[in-house]
């Protein structure tokens, strides 16, 4: 019986080979968007999945509440460290960890120099009994057990120490900065799964006990906050989540500032769960400059999936149910013959597998291909080896049944509730159907398409709306070295800003820290005294020396810079202005703020600008003066792009005689800018293919549907042609109705699609207008390329003999 069902099913597709390829291609299509947004997915949530008692593992994070906004930092302030370990219940250990960047490391024995090692931190002991390593050399009872000790992972050791066994490692010396000397006490392996937790050399905390450079690390003030000061917990066995969380509220309470709290600026320590890190977009993982996910991304990419397979889905039902007509015959016979209902429908959903296996398999070579169009937007460990997976394999075969039922069971259901004496009979076999639902389901696929359209012009947009708004401060033609702090002094420093300044491409200098906008925090918690009252401020920190403001362009409106680095004075920007109580700014000079016991004056007030992507408002700032920065950063010659190249080689070769043992880096801030909307652009580029497959499926479902309808109206065509109508009156009388229903489709996506991206945009604090325009772009371009995708066949059809039309049968 079931080699008789599937012969009968060969041939039917065989019979209509049309159809069956656009069925085929359609859902190929949707399936392979499915099957690489799929293992996206999964590659993102199964990061640190691996870890022992992974359901106790959390990271402290800090939450801010103001008036105007909620903030949120992966860093916490130092003293919560030493409150946590000393007097926590329900906590087996407590781990923190500091996220460093040294200049250099020498290998003393082989007197080999690395530069900018990456993924280094400083931890303890308690680091490694939370996560577990496995140990190659060493142990994770007395790792970091002592100060100037250092754990190396295995590919690291490796690069330090090559040839050398696990072993043979233990007990030599590093030396970072030429000051720091430790030694290995332990190599473990790398995570074999997937981690965020990539680190590779870890040097204990005790060695910076003592150090003026480095003493940050153990610093007492609760108002600091620093990013790269990071803790980790994990709870008892019984997980006590709450109890410990009771306790972070208490020590929230203690230490709040009790004015700034009757203002509503509150603060607290939170716990955020393991799993979460990899997804979580307000804390991040640890390497800012790595590729990373977002569960709203995520959940995006799984509608998007969904539609396209929805999509491919409909074209099924459309045409299987508009060709139904052809197989009423063969029905009514075997109805007749005996067959049940049920054994029709089975039948159908048979056939209706092997278009989806091929659909499958076909799609596999349009996933490989998709994959290498989202080269630059994936992680590199992201493959079609992840379909290997035995998770992934029964998610796939459960998708595919799935996939068979949504497409085959109502077409099978329809075919088999034909009556075979109707049919016999060559009377109607669908009882007053109007195919309505096919117009429906036509609908549904062209809202898609148009949302989509939409979506993308808007988003493309809002990304070209961020790039080009003036940020407050100037960005083009702006470049910054990170200059070596190894044995290089001021007066080395300046030497080289002298010889660099002498550069006739380049126009300004400035010896400063971090560009106005970046990546990176620094900040401090200050108090202001006004009128008996005390206003607790959070705010951001900017250093430079006294070109700095006027490299980026940024206006004093009053007063004047801090005169040197020896005395503590800020330059406020116009929100911190505002918020201590002020809004004109000559009345805020020579107001103090009180730092750990310590007055600082107000000397200048800047311009506001922003310090990081348009998704966030101004900060409160303050300006320091401070040379011992290690940046150098200067200005081209706006006009003289041509000899920029040139000036680089000039600038690079003063660098290899200033500093010869170390890279050259180079970055542009205007390049540094276009790096805050990363998600943005992945997001753009997902939507432009997103669309162009939706826009094609619905093209395939609609071109199937008018090949239908022309074949059916055959003779009628023929009729008009001979009575003398026009192509183009064929045109308007075959498409009319087919255009209707994309009309209708627009009608019904633009309120969609404003909602939609309405809500998109509440995460910008800086936006774009959602202009009439784009919505009637979208519209109008939808409408050519279906009334193209409907003239094209229709044209073929009315240009046939009409002698061999009114022959057809």
């Amino acid at each position: 019986m079931y080699k008789t069902y599937l012969k009968i099913a060969f041939r039917s597709i065989w019979k209509s080979k049309t159809f069956s390829l656009i069925n085929v291609i359609g859902l190929s299509i949707g399936l392979s968007a499915a099957f690489v947004i799929g293992i996206m997915i999964y590659y993102d949530l199964t990061f640190d999945t691996f870890h022992a008692d992974k359901d106790r593992i959390y990271r402290v994070v800090v939450d801010t509440q103001t008036p105007e906004q909620e903030g949120h930092s992966k860093g916490v302030p130092v003293p919560l460290i030493e409150s946590l370990q000393a007097y926590s219940t329900g906590i087996d250990h407590v781990a923190p960890f500091f996220l460093f960047g040294f200049d250099k490391v020498t290998v003393e024995s082989g007197l080999k120099e690395f530069d900018w090692p990456e993924d280094v931190v400083i931890a303890d002991q308690e680091y490694f009994q939370i996560f577990k390593y496995q140990w190659l050399a060493g142990s994770s009872n007395t790792a970091l057990e002592n100060p100037y000790e250092v754990i190396l992972s295995k590919s690291r050791a490796e690069k330090y120490f090559p040839g050398k066994l696990p072993e043979e490692v233990i007990g030599n010396t590093l030396i970072y900065e030429d000051s720091l000397v430790v030694k290995v006490t332990g190599i473990v392996a790398e995570f074999e799964e997937r981690s965020d937790f990539t680190f590779k050399e870890f040097l204990s905390r005790e060695s910076f006990r003592n150090s003026e450079k480095y003493g940050y690390i153990y610093d007492t003030s609760w108002g600091s906050i620093n990013s790269s000061t990071q803790l980790f917990i994990k709870t008892d066995k019984f997980n006590s989540k709450v109890a410990v969380q009771a306790q972070l509220d208490a020590l929230a309470e203690v230490h709040k500032n009790e004015e700034m709290a009757a203002l509503g600026y509150f603060r607290s320590f939170n716990l955020q769960p393991l799993k979460s890190l990899h997804l979580n977009d307000n804390y991040g993982v640890f390497d800012n400059s790595s590729y990373r996910a977002s569960a709203d991304v995520l959940f995006g990419l799984g509608f998007i999936a969904l539609f396209l397979l929805l999509l491919g889905c409909i074209n099924f039902i459309n045409l299987n149910t508009a060709q139904s007509t052809k197989r009423a015959k063969e029905i009514g016979i075997r109805k007749t013959l005996g067959s049940s209902k049920k054994q029709l429908v089975i039948q159908y959903l048979g056939e209706t597998f092997i278009l989806t296996l091929a659909a499958a398999i076909l799609s596999l070579f349009f996933a490989s291909l998709l994959l290498r169009v989202f080269a630059d937007f994936i992680p590199p460990g992201l493959s079609l080896d992840l379909l290997k997976s035995p998770m992934v394999i029964l998610a796939l075969v459960l998708l595919l049944i799935l996939i068979t039922f949504l497409a085959g069971f109502y077409p099978g259901l329809v075919l088999s509730q034909f009556k075979p004496v109707a049919v016999l009979k060559n009377q109607s076999v669908l009882d007053g159907d109007k195919g309505r639902l096919r117009k429906y389901l036509t609908v549904f696929q062209f809202v898609i398409a148009q949302v989509f359209i939409i979506a993308t012009l808007l988003v493309g947009k809002q990304i070209n709306y961020l790039v080009n708004k003036d940020m407050g401060f100037k960005t083009e033609s702006i470049a910054y070295i990170r200059a070596p702090s190894v044995n290089t002094s001021l007066e080395k420093y300046e030497a080289f800003k002298e010889v660099i300044k002498a550069v006739p491409e380049v126009k300004k200098l400035s010896i400063a820290g971090d560009p106005p906008a970046s990546e990176s925090y620094s900040g401090r918690g200050v108090s202001y005294f006004s009128e008996g009252k005390e206003t607790h401020v959070q705010l951001q920190l900017l250093y430079g020396d006294e070109n700095y403001l006027d490299l980026y362009g940024i206006a004093l409106l009053t007063g004047r810079l801090p005169l040197n680095d020896s005395i503590s004075e800020y330059v406020i920007n116009e929100t911190l202005m505002r918020q201590i109580g002020f809004q004109n700014p000559e009345e805020v000079i020579g107001q103090q703020f009180k730092v750990n016991n310590k007055n600082i004056p107000i000397v200048g007030v800047m311009e506001d600008f922003n310090q990081s992507s348009l998704r966030e408002k101004i900060d409160p700032m303050a300006f320091i003066q401070d040379t011992q920065n290690s940046t150098l950063h200067f200005s081209f010659q706006a006009n003289d792009t041509e000899n920029w190249p040139l000036a680089i080689d000039k600038i690079q070769t003063q660098w290899k005689e200033f500093f010869p043992e170390e890279t050259f880096n180079i970055n542009f801030v205007d390049e540094d800018v276009r790096k805050f909307y990363s998600q943005e652009q992945r997001t753009a580029t997902l939507l432009k293919w997103a669309t162009g497959l939706a826009i094609l499926i619905s093209c395939l479902g609609l071109l199937g549907l008018v090949i239908h309808t022309t074949e059916r109206r055959t003779k009628e065509i023929g009729i008009r042609k001979v009575l003398g109508a026009s192509i183009l009156q064929l045109n308007l009388l075959l498409g009319k109705e087919f255009m209707l229903l994309v009309g209708f489709a627009f009608v019904v996506a633009v309120p969609v699609s404003w909602w939609g991206m309405n809500i998109w945009l509440q995460d910008f604090a800086y936006k774009t207008a959602l202009s009439w325009w784009v919505f009637l772009l979208s519209g109008v371009s939808l409408m050519i390329i279906a009334l193209a995708v409907i003239s094209i066949r229709i044209f073929a059809t009315a240009n046939t003999n009409p002698v061999k039309s009114l022959r057809t049968e």
